[in-house]
Order: structure tokens, then C-alpha cells, then sequence
């Protein structure tokens, strides 16, 4: 027992540094431009009290308006979110563009999974999209998705949100912002910023699960950027659909 007790520490000690020093500073600084960490952007007022978040981004060979339809037809059930499906997706993400997914407006839902999503905060076409999301909406949707019958999708949807329920703070609000920034030579600065505002950070448990969650959402986001960096550049133009 005390050979496998010392075993375990000496692993654990390994993976602490390994985190310290290898995980966390490519996580830390992966797309990240110290000017644009501290830019004001469109989307930061939806949360103005953050206590958490961060900033990241990719160059895209392509004008905004070129990537602004990828980011409007996001969504599950939609084209999905170009990252690691098999945590957010029912099948794959779209390679292609949709025409039937291009209209967005304030207030509309942009799904993550069948029973809601991230409302729409703001649309500036070709310049800024801002998602939001709260505690009470969450609560609201669940309810009713529960009174509307609607399931909660694959297995996989339902795990990601079992996780989600149980490592997360009770209370939240958090903005999430897609950001265009016009380049010479016709490029693009994709700058995603997620904020997020939690209550009980004075737990003890939060030292442990707000680093995992920001990992996570880091994870997800990077794969993320270059997946719509990779569906742009592709030259992928809208489909028709069918009459």
C-alpha cells in the first residue's frame, strides 16, 4: 500500500508540473495578441462585472465578409460549431455554406443542444456577433423543453451537459463574442472573446473546477477557429436549396 500511495504522489507531483509548465503556458498564450486582450470590443458591455474569460484569435486569409456567413449559421441542428463534434454535434459540422441559415436577428436562439442555446445579444453582419447566456435562461429552457416534450438529444449531448451541470457555479451569466477585424491584403482577424460572470468564486471546490472548465472551453475554442479558418479558406460558397 505504501509503495502504490507513493506512486500515486509521485504522479500526481508529475502532472501538476507538466500542467504548470508545458499544458498551461501553450494554453495561455495559443492565438493570443497582448493588444487585443485589452481591446474594449463589441459584446464586453453584455457582462461589465466579469470575473472570468478570455480572448482568442486567428488570421484568416479572406475578407469579413467572407467568414461572416460561417458564423451566422452556427448552431446545433444548424451547421454546428466547427469543433470537436463528438462533444457537440449529432453527425458532423457543416463543410459547406447554408443558405437557410444565413438570417439571424437579436433575440433568435443559436442552439447548443435540442431544448435551447445562446440567445443572440447583438448582429453587426460582417463585424460582430454576441451570444449570451445565463443561469435563468438555462432554467427557463430546461423547463420548458420539459413541458414541450422535446429530448435531450444523443448520449453525447447529454453527457457534455451532464458535465457542464455539475462542474459549473449554480449562478453564471456569461457573453460570448465573434469579432471581425478587416486586415490589408483582404485577410481577417477572428477574434472570440468568451466573459463570463460566476457566482460562489469563494468556494473551495471552484479552485479545482474553474481551471478545468476554462481548459475545456480553451480546447473547444481553439479547435473552433481553425476549424471555420480551414472552411473559409476552402473557398466553400453557399448551396441552393432545393425548390
Amino acid at each position: 500500500m505504501r509503495k502504490l500511495l507513493l506512486a500515486l504522489a509521485a504522479a500526481s507531483a508529475a502532472a501538476a508540473l507538466t500542467y504548470r509548465y508545458a499544458v498551461r503556458p501553450w494554453w495561455k498564450s495559443w492565438g493570443v495578441n497582448p493588444a487585443e486582450t485589452v481591446r474594449v470590443l463589441p459584446g464586453d458591455d453584455v457582462i461589465p462585472d466579469a470575473n472570468g474569460g478570455e480572448t482568442r484569435a486567428i488570421t484568416i486569409d479572406a475578407p469579413p465578409a467572407a467568414v461572416w456567413p460561417w458564423l451566422a449559421q452556427m448552431g446545433y441542428g444548424r451547421a454546428g460549431w466547427y469543433s470537436y463534434d463528438a462533444m457537440d454535434m449529432e453527425g458532423s459540422s457543416a463543410s459547406r455554406l447554408m443558405p437557410e441559415w444565413q438570417e439571424l436577428k437579436v433575440g433568435d436562439v443559436m442552439p447548443t443542444h435540442p431544448g435551447g442555446g445562446f440567445i443572440v445579444s447583438k448582429v453587426e453582419p460582417n463585424r460582430a456577433l454576441v451570444l449570451y447566456l445565463d443561469t435563468d435562461l438555462v432554467r427557463s429552457q430546461a423547463e420548458a423543453a420539459k413541458t414541450s416534450s422535446v429530448d435531450g438529444g444523443p448520449a453525447n449531448i447529454r453527457a457534455t451537459g451532464a458535465l457542464l451541470e455539475n462542474t459549473q457555479p449554480v449562478d453564471f451569466s456569461a457573453s460570448w463574442a465573434f469579432i471581425l477585424d478587416e486586415l490589408p491584403g483582404g485577410q481577417t482577424r477572428l477574434i472570440e472573446r468568451f466573459r463570463v460572470r460566476f457566482g460562489e468564486t469563494d468556494k473551495p471546490w471552484t479552485r479545482f473546477t474553474l481551471p478545468f472548465m476554462g481548459f475545456g472551453v480553451f480546447v473547444m475554442l481553439r479547435k473552433q477557429l481553425l476549424g471555420i479558418k480551414q472552411r473559409v479558406e476552402s473557398g466553400a460558397t453557399l448551396l441552393e436549396v432545393p425548390a
